[in-house]
């Protein structure tokens, strides 16, 4: 099974984001759905019990794809799918594109929206802060503008002309076990009693087994041995695709090595659901790889 914010179901259209003519009539078209942002969050209707993504009404129409600064995301059930950010000032007016929307914290309501909603949201949700983000040119320092649908921008100076393209930050995230227990760590930044799997990224030059390894070794001490991939989940907070591993470790005393963690303790089975049942534990979000990689573990006995 896909993880939370993967499995979209739409042909990203790889060729079709190359012609300009196209995206033009496309983002005009009645049926087109445009997703709707601001600033990074997704603007949700139906509140709590029932969310949706909003979609772009017809008053798109007064501006061209350009002029919008849109992101063209592909092609779901022969319909263009776009994603824009109604909170810039170049866009439209966040009252008359919202309707009933409401301005929404993503991770909060993410595991309650249906799958493929909730990919295409964190898709779009990703390019559109990636442009946001990178203006300039990274070697001349000119202004960038989007190319190929939002999947690519190109340095404005003609002497330049550096390509860039969307970034994404891979990094790994392990659930080390021991005999019947899990290893779980918290930061002093979280909230009460929460701990999660330990994760970290991936540095240059390394192997994704290496960075595992060296993650759990840096943050707690532990010796890793076997490592075996589990699944993989787009993590659009800003630009991170998490890379889930479980892994053996080799030796059992806990050492905080650096300040990344407050706490790290093992955990068996039987000491989660005591402490949960007590509320006196609390775990990473359902919409998490973290959280899929404990329920895993927890569901294996």
């Amino acid at each position: 099974m896909d993880n939370f914010l993967s499995g979209a179901i739409l042909d990203r259209s790889g060729l079709l984001r190359r012609d300009k003519e196209w995206l033009r009539i496309a983002f005009q078209d009645p049926a087109a759905k445009v997703l709707c942002y601001c600033e990074g969050d997704p603007l949700i209707r139906g509140g709590i019990e029932n969310p949706e993504p909003v979609l772009l009404g017809m008053e798109r129409n007064a501006r061209s794809f350009e002029q919008a600064d849109a992101v063209f995301l592909g092609i779901e059930e022969g319909a263009p799918v776009f994603a824009m950010d109604v909170g810039n000032a170049q866009a439209v007016d966040p009252p008359a594109s919202a309707g009933a929307g409401v301005r929404t914290d993503f991770r909060e309501v993410a595991a309650l929206l249906s799958r493929p909603a909730g990919a295409l949201l964190a898709y779009g949700r990703a390019l559109l802060l990636w442009h946001a983000r990178h203006p300039f040119c990274s070697l001349c320092g000119s202004r960038s503008v989007p190319s190929s649908g939002g999947h690519l921008r190109i340095c404005s100076d003609p002497s330049c002309g550096a390509e860039h393209y969307p970034r994404t930050d891979p990094a790994v995230i392990m659930l080390v076990t021991r005999d019947d227990q899990c290893l779980l760590g918290r930061q002093a930044s979280w909230p009460e009693n929460l701990y999660s799997t330990l994760a970290g990224f991936v540095e240059g030059g390394e192997s994704l087994e290496e960075a595992v390894r060296r993650e759990v070794y840096e943050e707690a001490g532990i010796e890793v041995g076997e490592v075996t991939y589990h699944s993989s989940q787009p993590w659009p907070f800003p630009s991170s695709l998490m890379i889930g591993f479980t892994a053996n470790a080799r030796s059992s005393e806990i050492r905080l090595h650096d300040s990344e963690l407050s706490d790290a303790r093992w955990f068996s089975r039987e000491v989660i659901d005591a402490l949960l049942a007590a509320r006196a534990l609390r775990l990473s979000r359902p919409v998490s790889i973290a959280r899929r990689l404990i329920e895993d573990w927890r569901a294996a006995k």
